[in-house]
């Protein structure tokens, strides 16, 4: 009698299709409660209706104030959402869901690929409404610029989505300090990347601080691809920054969830 011995990849499956699974796992919950989606967006649609029109003209935010401010509130919807995203796993963690994934045939690094990808759905979403409610206020987009630019927080997402499920892995015994590095880290980053003010006039250690700030990369390229600059350097920056961000969060998250 022959035994044939499978290997660890017949055993464990793809990762690509294991990732697909749990991606689709992660978001049945949100297609059947798609309310949960409009209503994270209360806050960004207050700061268009209320912040928005004072920045008319503040120094560094050119002549059209709305193409300067939403594709900021856009990435800061992203990494609102995104960074909060280990309190899931947090809770499935407390519940014992997330064991009794650990012990299905899926790979370890595709329940952190595949959670982490689903961040690209609800942010394109969020991002469509934001800019459907911002074209009557005198947002004017370029439409292949903010395809593109979509897609690129999509990608910034991932990364920052990986990081906090990793995060949330590192301290399940201490749930608590998940909210207190996600709070402590995630306002510096949003003030020096220029979302909301500009940093033209910042002192010198702040703009020390602005240049090593991926967040403000991001923030730069968005507004380029926006007004369909699409010769801008700062596009491309933008764009090694995002897949940086994914690549290191991918990387740090499978590490630490196997």
């Amino acid at each position: 009698m022959t035994i044939t011995l499978e290997t660890p990849r017949a055993l464990h499956g793809n990762v690509v299709r294991d990732s697909a699974i749990v991606m689709g796992r992660e978001l049945r919950p949100m297609l059947r409660d798609p309310v949960s989606i409009v209503f994270s967006l209360v806050q960004p649609l207050i700061l268009l209706a209320l912040f928005g029109p004072l920045l008319g003209g503040v120094p560094g935010t050119g002549d059209g104030v709305w193409n300067w401010f939403v594709p900021g509130v856009l990435v800061m919807i992203a990494i609102f959402g995104t960074t909060m995203t280990g309190s899931n796993l947090l809770m499935e963690m407390q519940q014992g869901s997330h064991e009794r994934m650990l012990v299905t045939p899926l790979r370890r690094s595709s329940l952190l690929i595949g959670r982490a990808c689903k961040e690209m759905v609800p942010l394109a979403a969020q991002a469509v409404l934001i800019i459907l409610v911002a074209l009557p206020l005198g947002l004017d987009v370029d439409a292949a610029g903010a395809v593109f630019g979509i897609a690129l927080l999509g990608v910034f997402g991932i990364g920052l989505g990986a990081l906090s499920y990793a995060l949330a892995l590192a301290v399940r015994e201490q749930d608590w300090l998940f909210w207190v590095v996600q709070q402590t880290l995630m306002f510096p980053l949003l003030i020096l990347s220029g979302t909301m003010l500009p940093l033209d006039n910042a002192p010198g250690w702040m703009k020390v601080l602005v240049d090593v700030n991926p967040l403000g990369y991001v923030v730069d390229a968005e507004r380029a691809l926006f007004a369909g600059d699409f010769a801008s350097g700062s596009i491309l920056a933008g764009v090694i920054a995002a897949v940086g961000v994914a690549i290191v969060g991918l990387g740090v998250g499978v590490r630490a969830v196997k």
